[in-house]
Protein backbone atom coordinates (compact mmCIF):
# COMPACT_ATOMS: atom_id res chain seq x y z
CA UNK A 1 0.00 0.00 0.00
CA UNK A 2 2.83 2.35 1.11
CA UNK A 3 4.22 2.68 -2.80
CA UNK A 4 0.83 3.53 -3.77
CA UNK A 5 1.05 6.58 -1.26
CA UNK A 6 4.56 7.39 -2.11
CA UNK A 7 3.45 7.50 -6.44
CA UNK A 8 0.90 9.92 -5.38
CA UNK A 9 3.06 12.04 -3.41
CA UNK A 10 5.86 11.76 -7.03
CA UNK A 11 3.01 12.83 -8.98
CA UNK A 12 2.89 16.13 -7.11
CA UNK A 13 5.16 18.15 -9.64
CA UNK A 14 3.16 16.99 -12.76
CA UNK A 15 0.08 19.00 -11.73
CA UNK A 16 1.46 22.03 -14.12
CA UNK A 17 0.54 19.78 -16.90
CA UNK A 18 -3.36 18.84 -17.30
CA UNK A 19 -2.62 15.63 -19.31
CA UNK A 20 0.30 14.01 -18.53
CA UNK A 21 -1.01 13.95 -14.64
CA UNK A 22 -4.31 12.37 -15.78
CA UNK A 23 -2.76 9.94 -17.97
CA UNK A 24 0.13 9.00 -14.34
CA UNK A 25 -3.11 9.04 -12.58
CA UNK A 26 -4.86 6.53 -14.79
CA UNK A 27 -1.77 4.00 -15.01
CA UNK A 28 -1.79 3.91 -11.05
CA UNK A 29 -5.51 3.50 -11.25
CA UNK A 30 -4.84 0.34 -13.32
CA UNK A 31 -1.98 -1.03 -11.61
CA UNK A 32 -3.27 -0.46 -8.06
CA UNK A 33 -6.87 -2.94 -9.61
CA UNK A 34 -4.41 -5.77 -11.04
CA UNK A 35 -1.60 -6.14 -8.20
CA UNK A 36 -4.20 -5.96 -5.56
CA UNK A 37 -7.08 -8.14 -6.36
CA UNK A 38 -4.90 -11.35 -6.65
CA UNK A 39 -4.34 -10.46 -2.48
CA UNK A 40 -8.05 -9.92 -1.70
CA UNK A 41 -8.70 -13.08 -2.92
CA UNK A 42 -6.46 -14.95 -1.05
CA UNK A 43 -7.95 -13.57 2.31
CA UNK A 44 -4.96 -11.76 3.00
CA UNK A 45 -4.25 -10.14 6.15
CA UNK A 46 -5.86 -6.78 7.51
CA UNK A 47 -2.94 -5.08 6.74
CA UNK A 48 -3.05 -1.23 6.67
CA UNK A 49 -6.55 -1.88 7.72
CA UNK A 50 -7.43 -2.95 4.27
CA UNK A 51 -9.95 -5.47 3.43
CA UNK A 52 -12.63 -6.21 0.60
CA UNK A 53 -14.83 -3.38 1.41
CA UNK A 54 -11.91 -1.27 1.61
CA UNK A 55 -10.65 -2.19 -1.68
CA UNK A 56 -13.59 -1.38 -3.60
CA UNK A 57 -14.41 1.84 -1.82
CA UNK A 58 -10.14 3.09 -2.30
CA UNK A 59 -11.24 1.77 -6.03
CA UNK A 60 -13.89 3.58 -6.30
CA UNK A 61 -12.62 6.94 -5.35
CA UNK A 62 -9.75 6.67 -7.74
CA UNK A 63 -12.05 6.32 -10.07
CA UNK A 64 -14.09 8.98 -9.43
CA UNK A 65 -11.37 11.30 -8.99
CA UNK A 66 -10.11 9.78 -12.47
CA UNK A 67 -13.30 11.31 -13.89
CA UNK A 68 -13.87 14.80 -12.11
CA UNK A 69 -9.79 15.45 -13.72
CA UNK A 70 -11.77 14.13 -16.72
CA UNK A 71 -14.86 16.34 -15.89
CA UNK A 72 -13.32 19.90 -15.06
CA UNK A 73 -11.28 20.36 -18.41
CA UNK A 74 -13.01 24.25 -17.95
CA UNK A 75 -10.95 24.85 -15.11
CA UNK A 76 -7.69 24.11 -17.43
CA UNK A 77 -8.60 26.61 -19.85
CA UNK A 78 -8.84 29.02 -17.04
CA UNK A 79 -6.87 30.32 -14.07
CA UNK A 80 -5.65 27.89 -10.69
CA UNK A 81 -5.69 24.88 -12.45
CA UNK A 82 -2.86 23.27 -11.02
CA UNK A 83 -3.84 24.69 -7.51
CA UNK A 84 -7.26 22.50 -8.41
CA UNK A 85 -5.01 19.06 -9.10
CA UNK A 86 -3.65 19.90 -5.90
CA UNK A 87 -6.72 20.23 -4.11
CA UNK A 88 -7.84 16.96 -6.07
CA UNK A 89 -5.16 15.05 -5.33
CA UNK A 90 -5.04 15.90 -1.47
CA UNK A 91 -8.63 14.78 -1.18
CA UNK A 92 -8.04 11.71 -2.74
CA UNK A 93 -4.79 11.00 -0.27
CA UNK A 94 -7.42 11.65 2.83
CA UNK A 95 -9.99 9.49 1.35
CA UNK A 96 -7.65 6.71 0.58
CA UNK A 97 -6.09 7.05 4.13
CA UNK A 98 -9.94 7.14 5.98
CA UNK A 99 -10.61 3.87 4.21
CA UNK A 100 -6.79 1.76 4.40
CA UNK A 101 -6.23 2.51 8.19
CA UNK A 102 -7.49 -0.31 11.22
CA UNK A 103 -7.45 2.38 13.70
CA UNK A 104 -10.79 4.16 14.96
CA UNK A 105 -9.26 7.49 15.45
CA UNK A 106 -7.12 7.66 12.24
CA UNK A 107 -9.82 7.03 10.66
CA UNK A 108 -11.42 10.00 12.81
CA UNK A 109 -8.77 12.09 11.69
CA UNK A 110 -8.73 11.19 8.00
CA UNK A 111 -12.48 11.45 8.08
CA UNK A 112 -12.84 14.52 9.25
CA UNK A 113 -9.76 16.30 6.65
CA UNK A 114 -11.46 15.08 3.70
CA UNK A 115 -13.77 18.21 4.70
CA UNK A 116 -11.06 20.69 4.04
CA UNK A 117 -10.38 19.94 0.05
CA UNK A 118 -13.89 19.26 -0.48
CA UNK A 119 -14.20 23.14 1.09
CA UNK A 120 -11.31 24.49 -0.91
CA UNK A 121 -13.26 22.93 -4.17
CA UNK A 122 -16.71 24.57 -3.39
CA UNK A 123 -15.09 28.10 -2.47
CA UNK A 124 -12.58 28.30 -5.47
CA UNK A 125 -14.41 26.76 -7.94
CA UNK A 126 -17.95 27.19 -6.87
CA UNK A 127 -20.36 29.00 -9.31
CA UNK A 128 -22.63 31.58 -7.10
CA UNK A 129 -21.61 33.49 -4.23
CA UNK A 130 -24.07 31.33 -2.20
CA UNK A 131 -21.06 28.53 -2.05
CA UNK A 132 -20.18 30.71 1.20
CA UNK A 133 -22.83 29.41 3.26
CA UNK A 134 -23.23 26.05 1.46
CA UNK A 135 -19.54 25.28 2.75
CA UNK A 136 -20.47 26.84 6.14
CA UNK A 137 -23.47 24.33 6.19
CA UNK A 138 -21.28 21.25 5.14
CA UNK A 139 -18.51 22.44 8.06
CA UNK A 140 -20.82 23.18 10.89
CA UNK A 141 -23.28 19.65 10.31
CA UNK A 142 -20.30 17.52 10.10
CA UNK A 143 -18.36 19.44 13.18
CA UNK A 144 -21.46 18.99 14.87
CA UNK A 145 -21.47 15.14 15.31
CA UNK A 146 -17.67 15.05 15.34
CA UNK A 147 -17.22 16.30 18.82
CA UNK A 148 -19.29 13.26 20.59
CA UNK A 149 -17.74 11.15 17.96
CA UNK A 150 -14.02 12.44 19.48
CA UNK A 151 -14.88 12.28 22.72
CA UNK A 152 -16.87 8.92 22.65
CA UNK A 153 -13.36 7.49 20.78
CA UNK A 154 -11.53 8.82 23.92
CA UNK A 155 -13.40 6.93 26.24
CA UNK A 156 -13.01 3.68 24.41
CA UNK A 157 -9.25 4.06 24.20
CA UNK A 158 -9.67 4.36 28.23
CA UNK A 159 -11.70 1.95 28.64
CA UNK A 160 -10.32 -0.99 26.33
CA UNK A 161 -6.94 0.22 25.52
CA UNK A 162 -6.88 -0.32 21.62
CA UNK A 163 -8.50 1.50 19.61
CA UNK A 164 -7.81 -1.39 16.50
CA UNK A 165 -11.93 -2.06 15.20
CA UNK A 166 -11.36 -5.95 15.30
CA UNK A 167 -9.72 -5.72 19.31
CA UNK A 168 -12.77 -3.64 20.37
CA UNK A 169 -14.88 -4.99 23.38
CA UNK A 170 -16.68 -3.00 25.80
CA UNK A 171 -20.53 -2.57 27.43
CA UNK A 172 -22.21 0.25 26.03
CA UNK A 173 -24.96 2.68 26.69
CA UNK A 174 -27.07 5.09 25.33
CA UNK A 175 -24.83 7.97 25.46
CA UNK A 176 -21.60 6.29 23.64
CA UNK A 177 -23.97 4.37 20.80
CA UNK A 178 -25.04 8.07 20.15
CA UNK A 179 -22.14 9.61 19.93
CA UNK A 180 -20.36 7.03 17.69
CA UNK A 181 -23.26 7.05 15.00
CA UNK A 182 -24.04 10.42 15.19
CA UNK A 183 -21.08 11.68 13.15
CA UNK A 184 -21.40 9.08 10.50
CA UNK A 185 -25.96 9.60 10.09
CA UNK A 186 -25.14 13.34 9.50
CA UNK A 187 -22.08 12.26 6.39
CA UNK A 188 -24.60 9.77 4.68
CA UNK A 189 -26.66 11.87 5.30
CA UNK A 190 -29.97 10.61 7.51
CA UNK A 191 -33.27 12.60 6.85
CA UNK A 192 -33.53 15.44 9.43
CA UNK A 193 -29.69 16.10 8.77
CA UNK A 194 -29.92 15.96 4.96
CA UNK A 195 -30.19 19.44 4.40
CA UNK A 196 -26.32 20.56 4.07
CA UNK A 197 -26.70 17.89 1.31
CA UNK A 198 -28.87 20.09 -1.56
CA UNK A 199 -26.90 23.56 -0.65
CA UNK A 200 -23.55 22.02 -1.27
CA UNK A 201 -24.06 20.35 -4.56
CA UNK A 202 -25.82 22.91 -6.19
CA UNK A 203 -22.82 25.30 -4.63
CA UNK A 204 -20.16 23.16 -5.76
CA UNK A 205 -18.17 22.70 -9.07
CA UNK A 206 -19.02 19.77 -10.80
CA UNK A 207 -15.78 18.18 -9.97
CA UNK A 208 -17.23 18.81 -6.21
CA UNK A 209 -20.76 17.43 -6.82
CA UNK A 210 -19.15 14.29 -8.37
CA UNK A 211 -16.75 13.39 -5.72
CA UNK A 212 -19.69 14.52 -2.45
CA UNK A 213 -22.30 11.89 -4.33
CA UNK A 214 -19.69 9.31 -5.41
CA UNK A 215 -17.33 9.13 -2.76
CA UNK A 216 -17.96 11.20 0.56
CA UNK A 217 -21.20 10.18 1.40
CA UNK A 218 -19.69 6.41 1.47
CA UNK A 219 -17.72 7.63 4.46
CA UNK A 220 -20.54 7.45 6.24
CA UNK A 221 -21.67 3.95 5.29
CA UNK A 222 -18.14 2.64 6.03
CA UNK A 223 -17.91 4.17 9.49
CA UNK A 224 -21.13 2.83 9.77
CA UNK A 225 -19.78 -0.70 9.07
CA UNK A 226 -16.84 -0.45 11.20
CA UNK A 227 -18.66 0.93 14.54
CA UNK A 228 -21.14 -1.66 14.27
CA UNK A 229 -18.98 -4.53 14.75
CA UNK A 230 -18.19 -3.71 18.22
CA UNK A 231 -21.86 -2.55 19.56
CA UNK A 232 -23.57 -5.56 18.87
CA UNK A 233 -24.43 -5.73 22.27
CA UNK A 234 -26.66 -2.75 21.78
CA UNK A 235 -27.86 -3.18 18.34
CA UNK A 236 -31.61 -2.74 19.09
CA UNK A 237 -31.53 0.66 19.25
CA UNK A 238 -30.89 0.60 15.42
CA UNK A 239 -34.89 0.03 14.90
CA UNK A 240 -34.97 4.30 15.43
CA UNK A 241 -32.99 5.08 12.54
CA UNK A 242 -34.39 2.21 10.42
CA UNK A 243 -38.11 3.94 10.55
CA UNK A 244 -36.32 7.56 10.11
CA UNK A 245 -34.34 6.02 7.18
CA UNK A 246 -37.31 4.65 5.36
CA UNK A 247 -39.65 7.91 6.15
CA UNK A 248 -37.44 10.17 4.70
CA UNK A 249 -37.14 7.83 1.05
CA UNK A 250 -40.13 8.50 1.29
CA UNK A 251 -40.65 12.38 1.74
CA UNK A 252 -37.47 13.39 -0.30
CA UNK A 253 -38.58 11.39 -2.94
CA UNK A 254 -41.83 13.36 -3.18
CA UNK A 255 -39.59 16.41 -2.55
CA UNK A 256 -37.57 15.83 -5.54
CA UNK A 257 -40.76 16.35 -7.51
CA UNK A 258 -40.96 19.39 -6.57
CA UNK A 259 -37.49 20.62 -7.37
CA UNK A 260 -37.17 23.14 -10.78
CA UNK A 261 -33.15 23.09 -10.65
CA UNK A 262 -31.58 19.79 -12.51
CA UNK A 263 -28.75 19.76 -9.90
CA UNK A 264 -30.76 19.87 -6.78
CA UNK A 265 -33.10 17.10 -7.72
CA UNK A 266 -29.88 14.50 -8.24
CA UNK A 267 -29.14 15.55 -4.99
CA UNK A 268 -32.45 14.74 -3.29
CA UNK A 269 -32.24 11.18 -5.15
CA UNK A 270 -28.99 10.52 -3.36
CA UNK A 271 -30.61 11.60 0.00
CA UNK A 272 -33.78 8.72 -1.13
CA UNK A 273 -31.06 6.05 -1.86
CA UNK A 274 -28.55 6.86 0.99
CA UNK A 275 -31.52 6.35 3.72
CA UNK A 276 -31.77 2.76 2.22
CA UNK A 277 -28.27 2.26 2.61
CA UNK A 278 -28.50 3.19 5.97
CA UNK A 279 -31.87 1.04 6.57
CA UNK A 280 -29.93 -2.06 5.40
CA UNK A 281 -26.69 -0.98 7.68
CA UNK A 282 -28.56 -0.74 10.78
CA UNK A 283 -30.72 -4.10 9.71
CA UNK A 284 -27.24 -5.69 10.68
CA UNK A 285 -27.45 -8.32 8.40
CA UNK A 286 -26.19 -10.74 5.87
CA UNK A 287 -28.42 -9.06 3.27
CA UNK A 288 -28.59 -5.87 4.41
CA UNK A 289 -24.31 -5.50 4.76
CA UNK A 290 -23.93 -7.12 1.27
CA UNK A 291 -26.47 -5.10 -0.15
CA UNK A 292 -25.31 -1.92 0.91
CA UNK A 293 -22.19 -1.89 0.03
CA UNK A 294 -23.65 -3.00 -3.33
CA UNK A 295 -25.58 -0.10 -3.48
CA UNK A 296 -23.00 1.91 -2.40
CA UNK A 297 -20.51 1.51 -4.83
CA UNK A 298 -23.72 1.53 -7.56
CA UNK A 299 -24.59 5.02 -6.61
CA UNK A 300 -21.35 6.14 -6.69
CA UNK A 301 -20.90 5.56 -10.08
CA UNK A 302 -24.74 6.41 -11.01
CA UNK A 303 -24.88 9.48 -9.21
CA UNK A 304 -21.52 10.90 -10.04
CA UNK A 305 -22.48 10.10 -13.63
CA UNK A 306 -26.26 12.37 -13.69
CA UNK A 307 -23.80 15.29 -11.93
CA UNK A 308 -21.63 14.98 -14.75
CA UNK A 309 -24.11 15.31 -17.48
CA UNK A 310 -26.22 18.62 -15.83
CA UNK A 311 -22.89 19.83 -15.74
CA UNK A 312 -22.84 19.33 -19.99
CA UNK A 313 -26.14 21.12 -19.80
CA UNK A 314 -25.00 23.62 -17.35
CA UNK A 315 -21.82 24.13 -19.62
CA UNK A 316 -24.20 25.02 -23.04
CA UNK A 317 -26.62 27.16 -21.45
CA UNK A 318 -25.59 28.60 -18.01
CA UNK A 319 -28.40 27.21 -16.53
CA UNK A 320 -29.68 24.48 -14.20
CA UNK A 321 -33.16 25.15 -14.25
CA UNK A 322 -36.14 22.47 -16.02
CA UNK A 323 -37.71 25.63 -17.41
CA UNK A 324 -35.11 26.76 -19.62
CA UNK A 325 -33.31 23.19 -20.70
CA UNK A 326 -35.38 21.69 -22.66
CA UNK A 327 -35.95 19.81 -25.96
CA UNK A 328 -31.74 18.18 -25.93
CA UNK A 329 -33.06 15.37 -27.99
CA UNK A 330 -32.92 17.28 -30.94
CA UNK A 331 -29.85 18.80 -30.43
CA UNK A 332 -27.92 16.19 -28.21
CA UNK A 333 -29.25 13.06 -28.83
CA UNK A 334 -25.85 10.74 -28.32
CA UNK A 335 -26.16 12.51 -24.99
CA UNK A 336 -29.99 11.81 -24.71
CA UNK A 337 -28.79 8.57 -24.78
CA UNK A 338 -26.64 8.63 -21.92
CA UNK A 339 -29.30 10.80 -20.10
CA UNK A 340 -31.91 7.90 -20.13
CA UNK A 341 -29.05 5.37 -19.64
CA UNK A 342 -27.81 6.80 -16.53
CA UNK A 343 -31.61 7.64 -15.33
CA UNK A 344 -32.94 3.74 -15.81
CA UNK A 345 -29.83 2.87 -13.78
CA UNK A 346 -31.22 5.38 -10.94
CA UNK A 347 -34.48 3.85 -10.87
CA UNK A 348 -32.87 0.55 -10.40
CA UNK A 349 -32.84 -1.13 -13.71
CA UNK A 350 -31.06 -4.38 -14.82
CA UNK A 351 -28.65 -4.99 -15.26
CA UNK A 352 -27.12 -2.75 -12.68
CA UNK A 353 -25.62 -2.80 -9.52
CA UNK A 354 -28.25 -0.42 -8.13
CA UNK A 355 -30.92 -3.19 -9.12
CA UNK A 356 -28.59 -5.61 -6.86
CA UNK A 357 -28.30 -3.62 -4.43
CA UNK A 358 -31.87 -2.61 -3.73
CA UNK A 359 -32.90 -6.05 -4.02
CA UNK A 360 -30.41 -7.24 -1.41
CA UNK A 361 -31.71 -4.19 0.87
CA UNK A 362 -35.70 -4.92 0.18
CA UNK A 363 -34.67 -8.82 1.26
CA UNK A 364 -32.86 -7.45 4.81
CA UNK A 365 -35.52 -4.84 5.45
CA UNK A 366 -38.66 -7.24 4.73
CA UNK A 367 -36.87 -10.25 6.45
CA UNK A 368 -36.64 -7.40 9.39
CA UNK A 369 -39.76 -6.50 9.47
CA UNK A 370 -42.65 -6.88 6.92
CA UNK A 371 -44.52 -3.39 7.67
CA UNK A 372 -41.43 -1.59 6.20
CA UNK A 373 -42.71 -3.61 2.92
CA UNK A 374 -45.49 -0.34 2.04
CA UNK A 375 -42.14 2.10 2.59
CA UNK A 376 -40.11 0.18 0.73
CA UNK A 377 -42.87 0.33 -2.62
CA UNK A 378 -43.55 3.97 -2.17
CA UNK A 379 -39.69 5.10 -2.28
CA UNK A 380 -39.70 2.47 -5.47
CA UNK A 381 -42.60 4.32 -6.93
CA UNK A 382 -41.54 7.70 -6.61
CA UNK A 383 -37.80 6.95 -7.42
CA UNK A 384 -39.34 6.04 -10.69
CA UNK A 385 -41.39 8.79 -10.75
CA UNK A 386 -38.85 11.42 -10.34
CA UNK A 387 -36.23 9.87 -12.70
CA UNK A 388 -38.65 9.64 -15.63
CA UNK A 389 -40.10 13.22 -15.10
CA UNK A 390 -36.23 14.70 -14.84
CA UNK A 391 -35.48 12.72 -18.04
CA UNK A 392 -38.64 14.11 -20.06
CA UNK A 393 -38.35 17.34 -19.19
CA UNK A 394 -35.31 17.78 -20.11
CA UNK A 395 -34.89 15.62 -23.26
CA UNK A 396 -38.08 16.10 -24.56
CA UNK A 397 -39.92 19.83 -25.48
CA UNK A 398 -39.06 22.78 -27.12
CA UNK A 399 -35.84 24.17 -27.54
CA UNK A 400 -35.43 27.56 -26.08
CA UNK A 401 -34.99 30.30 -28.67
CA UNK A 402 -33.77 32.88 -26.50
CA UNK A 403 -30.40 30.39 -25.27
CA UNK A 404 -27.34 30.63 -27.80
CA UNK A 405 -26.42 26.74 -27.82
CA UNK A 406 -22.80 26.24 -28.55
CA UNK A 407 -21.69 23.24 -29.90
CA UNK A 408 -22.58 19.19 -30.00
CA UNK A 409 -20.81 17.15 -27.54
CA UNK A 410 -17.03 15.51 -28.18
CA UNK A 411 -15.40 12.89 -27.66
CA UNK A 412 -14.02 13.91 -23.65
CA UNK A 413 -17.47 13.95 -22.87
CA UNK A 414 -18.50 10.71 -24.78
CA UNK A 415 -15.85 8.96 -22.87
CA UNK A 416 -16.59 10.25 -19.20
CA UNK A 417 -20.19 9.55 -19.47
CA UNK A 418 -18.77 5.86 -21.13
CA UNK A 419 -16.92 5.69 -17.80
CA UNK A 420 -19.55 6.22 -15.38
CA UNK A 421 -22.24 3.93 -16.68
CA UNK A 422 -19.42 0.34 -18.27
CA UNK A 423 -18.60 -0.22 -14.67
CA UNK A 424 -22.36 0.20 -13.00
CA UNK A 425 -23.57 -2.26 -15.75
CA UNK A 426 -20.76 -4.68 -16.81
CA UNK A 427 -19.30 -5.06 -13.44
CA UNK A 428 -22.95 -6.83 -12.28
CA UNK A 429 -21.81 -9.77 -14.28
CA UNK A 430 -19.03 -10.44 -11.69
CA UNK A 431 -20.86 -9.29 -8.43
CA UNK A 432 -19.81 -11.82 -6.12
CA UNK A 433 -16.55 -9.90 -6.00
CA UNK A 434 -18.31 -8.04 -3.01
CA UNK A 435 -19.42 -10.48 -1.21
CA UNK A 436 -15.96 -12.28 -0.23
CA UNK A 437 -15.48 -9.91 2.47
CA UNK A 438 -18.68 -11.66 3.96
Amino acid sequence: MMKYFLMLFFMTPLIVNWWLFSLCFLFLLITFLFSSLSIYFSSFSYGYGYDLVSFWLIFLTMWIVFLMILASYKVKLGLFKSEFLLVVLLLLIFLIMSFSCSNLFMFYLWFESSIIPTLFLIFGWGYQPERLLAGLYLIFYTLFASMPLLIGIFYIYLEVGSLYYFLISLEMNIYLYLSMVLAFLIKMPMFFTHFWLPKAHVEAPVSGSMILAGVLLKLGGYGLYRVLMFMNNYIYYNYIFIILSLYGSVIVGLLCLCQVDIKSMIAYSSVSHMGLVLGGLMTNNYYGLWGSLVMMIGHGLCSSGLFALANLIYERTNSRSIFINKGFLLFMPSMSLFWFLLIINNMSSPPSLNLLGELLLMISLVSWSSSTMIYLVLSSLLCCGYSIYLYSITQHGMIYSGLLYKSYSNIRENLLIMFHWLPLNLFFLKADLVTLWI
